[in-house]
Parts: structure tokens; sequence; C-alpha cells
């Protein structure tokens, strides 16, 4: 059984560079969590051209649109908010359904990729929502950057925290006083609303 799971962003490499860096990894099945699995200016990353690319590659693709897209059409999942509110989603049908698929894979030895735009990954939903999942339980994950750089989700968490609470090493006892899960829960939160998709301004 495969315990790690990856996560990469296509806008940092060439689709050369990007095949051999999975193929290094063995990675036998990537998923594409893009809502919407097309770019306007990496065209190699269409789901149609990526498709037939790995495919050559002896590489399986799937686009988990709905169970892992940082767009979701039920809006219970907006609250008051106004942006996709990943702690909730998290807990839902479509989401856990992912999960479940991607773990029966991994059970089966496949060595999973989660694919989305985003060269750094703290500013994308894979990490913010999907890699945190499967990291709470228990997988190892990996972040392919450029230049051979990886980064686990652990390291993503110490950056969020040191975003959003840069000076909570110097608090007084006045000051609230949070634990250092609580502290990466809030960073989470506050990181999710920073970057998620928004229905504010959507015509009704």
């Amino acid at each position: 059984m495969v315990d790690t799971i990856y996560s990469i962003g296509y806008s940092g490499f060439q689709i050369d560079d990007f095949i051999n860096l999975l193929k290094s990894k063995n990675i036998s099945l990537v998923v594409d969590v893009r809502s919407t699995p097309y770019s306007q200016y990496f065209s190699d990353y269409n789901k149609d051209s990526l498709e037939l690319r790995l495919k050559k590659e002896r590489i399986y693709y799937r686009n988990y649109a709905e169970e892992f897209g940082a767009r979701q059409e039920d809006r219970k999942y907006y609250l008051n908010t106004g942006y996709l509110d990943f702690d909730l989603f998290s807990k839902s049908s479509n989401f856990l359904s992912g999960v479940d698929k991607l773990e029966k894979n991994m059970a089966k030895d496949y060595t999973c990729v989660l694919m989305c735009a985003e060269k750094d990954p703290i500013t994308c939903h894979r990490t913010i929502l999907v890699s945190r999942a499967f990291f709470n339980a228990g997988y190892k994950v990996l972040h392919l950057l450029p230049n051979n750089i990886t980064m686990t989700q652990g390291d993503i968490e110490n950056r969020l925290v040191e975003k959003y609470f840069p000076n909570k090493d110097q608090l007084t006892l006045f000051d609230e006083h949070l634990s250092a899960q609580e502290y990466i829960c809030e960073a989470y939160k506050k990181q999710n609303a920073a970057i998620a998709y928004s229905i504010e301004g959507e015509i009704k």
C-alpha cells in the first residue's frame, strides 16, 4: 500500500519536465483537482491534451472536479461568507467519496499526485483543502516544486502559522494563547478565506 500522496502545480513546469518529474517519483495516477480542467496560458495542460500525453507515458489521468474542485455548485458550502468553506466541504459526501476512491487506488499500489495550476502550493486549494485531509488521515504529503525542491504538509503548516501569527511567541500573559494545533487550524481558516473561490458578485 502506498502511504504518500504528491501534489504539483503545473504552472511551474514545461510539459516534458512535468512528465519526467512524475516518472522519477513513479507516479501512476494524476488527479486533476481543477473545477475547469483547461488553461488559457498552458495549453499542454488542457484536459484532452494532458490525458493523451499521460496515456502515452502509461500514467492514468482522472479529473476530480466534483470531489475536490474549488468551485462547487451547491451553495450550502458557502454559508454566509461568500466563499467556499473548506472545513464544511471536506465533510461532504462528494469530498469523502473522492478520498475513498484515492485510498482504494493507493491500496492497490497506485502512486497519486494532486494536480492544479498554482506553482506555490500554499496558494492553492489542493493544499489547503485536499492535501490537508490526507495529511490529517495519516498520509505523508509531498509537494513537488521546480528545481527538485519538495515541501511537506508540515512545512506548509509552519509557513501558514508564520504568515498569520508571526508574533505568537511574543504573547504576554494577557493575550489570548492558543495551542500549536489551534494556531494551525486558525491559519488554515485564514488562508481558506484568502484563496477560496467567491460567489459574491455573481449574477443571480
